[in-house]
C-alpha cells in the first residue's frame, strides 16, 4: 500500500491486551504510518468508527484496524467483533490466524465468521471475512490442508502469508507452492 502511494493510518482497536497498543505503536513508527490511538479499555467499536472519521477528514486511504485476538470461545469478544463489524461497515475484514495451529485454525474461523454474521442486520445477507491471511506459512511445509480447509470452509482466497519476522515478509500466497507441498 505505502509502496503504492497510498496514505494509511493504523487504528488500534485492541483495547483489552496489555501491552497492544505499545505494540502497534512500535510498528508504526518502524512503517512511518500514522497511528490512531485510543488507549485501553474503550469500546472498541467506537475507536473504529473514530479512526473512520479521522480518516475521511484527513483524507486517508486506507485504514487498518487492529483487534484483539481472540479464542473462538470467548463469547464477549466475539459479540466485541461483530458489533465493531456491524457499527463500522469495513471494505474488507481479513482473518488472521497463523498456519500452525492446524485444523483448531478452522474451528476459529467458522467462529469468527459466525460472530460477523450474528451481528449482521436482520432480512439483509449477513456479513462474512473477505480473506484470509496466515502468520507463520514458511514453517508448515507439506502441512497445508488446514490452509486448503480454511479457504474451503469460508470460500474465500488466503491473500496473504506471513513467511518471515520482517515487513517484507507478508507475501501474495503461491498457489503453485502449496501444490508442490501437497504433491512431495
Amino acid at each position: 500500500m505505502l509502496k503504492g502511494g497510498l496514505k494509511v493510518l493504523i487504528a488500534a482497536c485492541d483495547t483489552f491486551r496489555a501491552g497492544a497498543v505499545e505494540q502497534l505503536r512500535t510498528h508504526a513508527r518502524c512503517l512511518d504510518v500514522p497511528l490512531f490511538e485510543r488507549g485501553y479499555g474503550r469500546d472498541a467499536a467506537a475507536i473504529c468508527k473514530e479512526a473512520l472519521k479521522y480518516a475521511k477528514e484527513e483524507q486517508i486511504d486506507v485504514v487498518l484496524i487492529d483487534t484483539a485476538g481472540r479464542m473462538q470461545d470467548n463469547d464477549p469478544l466475539m459479540r466485541s467483533l461483530g458489533k465493531l463489524v456491524y457499527m463500522n461497515n469495513p471494505d474488507l475484514i481479513l482473518f488472521v490466524g497463523e498456519a500452525l495451529v492446524g485444523n483448531d485454525a478452522a474451528h476459529q474461523l467458522k467462529k469468527f465468521n459466525q460472530a460477523i454474521a450474528d451481528a449482521s442486520v436482520q432480512g439483509s445477507t449477513p456479513r462474512l471475512i473477505d480473506g484470509i491471511l496466515l502468520t507463520k506459512f514458511d514453517t508448515v511445509d507439506d502441512k497445508v490442508g488446514a490452509a486448503l480447509s480454511m479457504a474451503y470452509i469460508t470460500g474465500q482466497p488466503i491473500v496473504f502469508v506471513g513467511t518471515g519476522q520482517k515487513y517484507g515478509n507478508l507475501k501474495k500466497l503461491n498457489p503453485d507452492m502449496v501444490a508442490n507441498a501437497l504433491l512431495s
